[in-house]
């Protein structure tokens, strides 16, 4: 299971123990907030898009909507969506706990400024009831992001 991959993958920085699973599922933003009892927006999502044949996950807040003319700027693409099949199989977490941590080889990680307006936030963990609360520094360190980009729109302070 994906999130086995997860724990494994943090039990390298010893904080595996910081993994909450929960009862009821946490596969969308609004499930997530409910679960953790905390702001959607707090909630950092992860989208997972095709480019030039690449996986690549944007981590973004929960309120932020992708924004296509910004997507395009940056990655020179049109924001193309992995299907749930996709994401599994070429990210290793299935939809609804896509996260950036345990992932395939070769899968792209970038993080998005709507981000940067919180002291922590809550990625999930590679399942669809489980998150872990990080500050920016350790999402950061533990994402293996490549860089902050500004690829959303709709969120508070935008």
């Amino acid at each position: 299971m994906a999130i086995d991959r997860v724990r494994a993958y943090f039990k390298t920085w010893g904080i595996e123990g910081r993994i909450q699973e929960f009862d009821v599922s946490s596969a969308t933003v609004e499930l997530a907030a409910a679960a953790l009892h905390c702001q959607p927006q707090r909630i950092a999502k992860t989208l997972s898009f095709m480019v030039d044949d690449q996986a690549l996950l944007v981590v973004a807040a929960g309120d932020a909507k992708i924004d296509n003319k910004k997507y395009k700027a940056q990655f020179g693409a049109k924001a193309k969506m992995l299907s749930p099949q996709e994401a599994e199989c070429l990210v290793g977490h299935a939809v609804g706990g896509v996260c950036p941590f345990g992932i395939f080889e070769g899968v792209r990680v970038c993080l998005d400024v709507s981000l940067k307006r919180f002291e922590t936030v809550f990625p999930a963990c590679g399942s669809s009831n489980s998150a872990i609360q990080l500050t920016i520094p350790e999402l950061e360190q533990y994402s293996g992001y490549e860089q902050w980009v500004d690829v959303c729109k709709g969120y508070e302070g935008a």
